[in-house]
């Protein structure tokens, strides 16, 4: 009889059921938005060009010193780094939250010796020592998880750690498109900089013969006032312009670290703007089902999956709870035959029911609250999709006009040249006055800043559907 308990008592401590599962069936939401951009030919050819998600930044941007600084950015970028840890950290529940699902076995051993005067003996005898020695395993409160409360759990965590991979991916994508734009806005502020110098040394060079003329009676003192007013002003851009390099230069040490100040100070690589270039071949006449390889929205649908298991967990939470406590192990008065089983084997089994009764409206409210949180994730889940489509719609709309702007802002360049260099041999042979020389310069000041802007937006476009499009995605094939 006893052997046979022991039987039924190991095998109930070892029973691995997996029981039934109350997760509802997981059915992905249906696409919020159309199968195509606004003003794309929905039978468009893609071309043979990969998709952004394939593209890796060094392939995209073919700058060397960008691709360098990219590099540093990912290497030291605290916010990479915490995302990172952040991956870690859910890994690590998720294995906790699995371990559930297997008993947990421990071992024990002890060793008592107690002395017992004669009169408390049960027998009589004069003050006599007790010893007693134990070793065993033992199963503490394992759940049986035949209604996959446990399982559920666990899946939920799964889906956590998997959301948060997706996360770091997309910071990542974000922390390379941050450092890209910096580059840009700082060779931008540079060639500001050296355009207001430019600017600033014609202008004073106007001044000193208009200073000349005055004190030699010539010309008024409103024509010295106006070309001082001029070169003032080309002198305060100067300086408006090193701050603005200055500060595009903390952007990208914040970003990257201060060994970036070795690839932006140093004299071989005096990048410009005008030089720089992108991979401007993305494939065009995708379906807006590429959004779901977004690493964002792929977070947004584990976190929906994760809200679908809690509702399983809920679900379960209302049915018996089954656990087991039990030990097998043995004990004796002494270890000469402390392993001997026909004489120190012990043992101990006792399962438990735990039945919720009176706490049936908790767990229910519990479930509803569950269901709630899973609606309002597929709501998050469109959400983003949504503003996913927006961000691609909007820069695929910029980048279709970008570069006719860009001809016209510069054919006004070149006419505002010619038009400054008539206005000066018009002034220099007496037909027009200094004022009109004066606003041919301002203007031609005006369209090479405004050609300069939009050469920095256009490249900025290309950054952002770079990102957006989900350009340069992290490999997590092995954060497993």
């Amino acid at each position: 009889m006893p052997n046979t308990m022991i039987t039924a008592a190991v095998a109930g401590l070892l029973l691995i059921t997996a029981g039934c599962s109350f997760i509802p069936e997981y059915r992905q939401p249906e696409m919020p938005v159309a199968d195509t951009w606004p003003d794309e030919d929905p039978k468009a050819d893609p071309g043979p060009g990969q998709a952004a998600a394939d593209i890796a930044f060094q392939d995209y941007f073919t700058s060397r010193t960008l691709q360098q600084i990219i590099a540093m950015a990912l290497e030291n970028n605290r916010d990479l780094k915490v995302a990172l840890l952040n991956i870690e950290q859910a890994k690590a529940a998720y294995r906790i939250k699995k371990s559930d699902e297997l008993p947990v076995i421990s071992g024990s051993t002890g060793l008592s010796r107690q002395g017992i005067p004669e009169d408390s003996s049960s027998f009589g005898k004069q003050y006599t020592a007790d010893t007693s020695m134990s070793a065993g395993l033992g199963i503490t409160a394992y759940e049986l998880d035949f209604f996959g409360r446990v399982k559920s759990l666990s899946q939920s965590a799964l889906e956590t750690y998997l959301a948060t991979r997706e996360a770091a991916s997309s910071t990542r994508i974000a922390l390379v498109a941050q450092t890209a734009d910096a580059f840009v806005n700082l060779l931008a502020q540079r060639k500001l900089q050296q355009l207001a110098q430019e600017t600033y040394k014609a202008q004073k060079s106007t001044y000193d013969v208009i200073k000349n003329q005055y004190d030699a009676g010539s010309t008024d003192q409103l024509a010295l006032a106006q070309a001082a007013t001029s070169t003032e002003s080309a002198r305060a851009s100067i300086y408006q312009y090193k701050r603005l390099a200055a500060q595009a230069e903390n952007a990208l040490v914040y970003l990257a670290g201060p060994g970036v100040y070795d690839l932006i100070k140093a004299p071989e690589t005096p990048e410009c703007i005008d030089d720089i270039g992108f991979l401007t071949q993305l494939p065009a006449g995708l379906p807006s089902g590429i959004l779901l390889a977004r690493p964002d929205i792929q977070a947004a649908e584990h976190q929906l999956k994760a809200a679908n298991a809690d509702i399983g967990a809920a679900r379960a939470a209302m049915y018996p709870t089954i656990s087991l406590t039990g030990s097998l192990g043995f004990a004796s008065q002494g270890l000469s035959y402390l392993f001997d089983p026909s004489r120190s084997l012990s043992w101990g089994f006792s399962p438990s029911v735990t039945i919720p009764i009176f706490n049936r409206e908790g767990l229910k409210a519990s479930l509803d609250a569950a269901t709630v949180g899973e609606k309002i994730a597929a709501a998050q889940y469109e959400g983003a999709i949504q503003t996913a489509f927006r961000e691609v719609a909007d820069q695929l709309a910029a980048r279709k006009h970008y570069k006719d702007e860009l001809d016209a802002q510069n054919a006004l360049v070149s006419a505002t040249r010619d038009a400054y260099h008539l206005s000066k041999a018009r002034y220099d042979n007496g037909i027009d006055n200094f004022l009109t020389v004066l606003d041919s310069q301002r203007s031609l000041f005006s369209a090479e800043q405004g050609a300069i802007a939009l050469k920095q937006a256009y490249l900025s476009n290309l950054i952002n559907l770079y990102k957006v499009m989900g350009g340069g995605k992290m490999d997590m094939s092995n954060a497993n």
